[in-house]
């Protein structure tokens, strides 16, 4: 993806995050919905953002949590689907972008996945994220 795209999907995700937080917090990579379960599950960082744009499972996996992750990604797809056919990128692209941006979105101690695909823990330094991130 070039840099002109890349800087344009930037612009793109970040006016979509703030469309969905003005429409009542669609789930988006950095306003997904903080139901308790989800805020619960993220602060004990059994999930945690994916290079991808989707929400993972990071150690055990259980039932409620797979519920849980399924019905966020859903809604993240479908923003995903609309954001990126106005932009004219591809579903994928759109979301490496978003994932880029909820992934530097990330607080300390939460938990993200690092470009070799390992979960790590966010620190006070900087994420470590994708080349092809902005």
């Amino acid at each position: 993806m070039g840099e002109f795209m890349t800087k344009r999907l930037t612009r793109a995700v970040l006016s979509g995050a703030a469309i969905a937080v003005a429409v009542g917090g669609l789930a988006t990579p950095a306003f997904a919905q903080r139901d308790p379960a989800y805020a619960a599950a993220r602060s004990a960082g059994q999930v945690g953002e994916k290079m991808d744009g989707y929400l993972g499972i990071v150690g055990e996996e259980t039932a409620e949590l797979r519920r849980l992750v399924n019905d966020i990604n859903i809604k993240r797809r479908a923003v995903y689907s609309q954001r990126a056919q106005a932009t004219n990128a591809t579903l994928e692209e759109y979301a490496l972008t978003a994932g880029c941006q909820a992934i530097l979105a990330t607080t300390p101690g939460e938990r993200y996945q690092a470009p070799d695909g390992s979960w790590q823990t966010r620190t006070n330094a900087p994420p470590k994220r994708d080349s092809r991130c902005p």
